[in-house]
């Protein structure tokens, strides 16, 4: 079983190499965005709809951008 460390090390190379980020990218990403667009890259639709309307709303009135 690999480790943490190991696998995160490898991801984090590869995320560099074929996603073009930095580091402090990658370990701002969280897994689920990185799989996002790993499985953009591999062909696979998007697993979530987007948003709609009323949910960006709701999001807009938590995270104002001040």
């Amino acid at each position: 079983m690999e480790r943490f460390a190991e696998a995160s090390v490898r991801l984090a190379g590869l995320a560099g190499a074929v996603l073009g980020w930095s580091p402090d990218v990658f370990w701002g990403a969280t897994p689920a965005e990185l799989a996002a667009v790993v499985r953009v890259l591999a062909g696979e639709s998007a697993a979530v709809a987007p948003p709609d309307a009323a949910t960006i709303a709701r999001l807009q009135e938590v995270f104002p951008d001040g």
